[in-house]
């Protein structure tokens, strides 16, 4: 794999291990912080489910969002969490497919499903953007809790400006 889509997400992904390292199972499923009481693994959870759709959806030929495995297990235990994101990773690293490639996609865009054409370069660049977002909340969830991820970039999209850009 030398595309440098598919490198983003794994990139991206592999964020998601060293954050696994620094909790406990209890961290993980901790859904006290408001206002969306949502726990780290749901995110993880939610993220992961994201790229697994579209790993099914390319056997069968149609990607559909809304068909989430929802594993509550992975949600609760950092090992099964880091299980599954081992099998995300491997799936990225062997992954071959032409990303100029048009693939039907299934969503819910808040006013029903809807069918979408996409290449599959733009929806591994959809699933990266979607991490980095539930990165941010769980780096909201991370510091409520008093949890420090010591990644200045974790939840930043690198087109975002600078803390050091903006004082300057």
């Amino acid at each position: 794999m030398n595309n440098g889509i598919l490198q983003a997400s794994r990139n991206t992904l592999s964020k998601t291990s060293i954050l696994l390292a620094k909790l406990s199972n209890e961290e993980l499923c901790d859904n006290s912080i408001p206002p969306y009481n949502s726990s780290i693994g749901t995110h993880i959870r939610h993220i992961l489910d994201f790229y697994q759709c579209i790993f099914i959806g390319m056997e069968n030929g149609v990607v559909d969002l809304t068909n989430r495995n929802r594993d509550l297990s992975v949600e609760r235990d950092c090992d099964c969490a880091n299980d599954y994101l081992e099998s995300i990773l491997n799936t990225i690293e062997g992954f071959k497919v032409d990303l100029n490639k048009i693939i039907l996609v299934r969503d819910d865009l808040g006013q029903g499903i809807v069918q979408i054409n996409y290449t599959i370069g733009s929806l591994f660049a959809q699933a990266n953007s979607h991490t980095i977002h539930h990165y941010a909340i769980i780096n909201y969830i991370l510091d409520r809790l008093g949890i420090s991820m010591e990644d200045d970039d974790f939840g930043l999209n690198p087109t975002s400006p600078k803390k050091e850009m903006q004082n300057g």
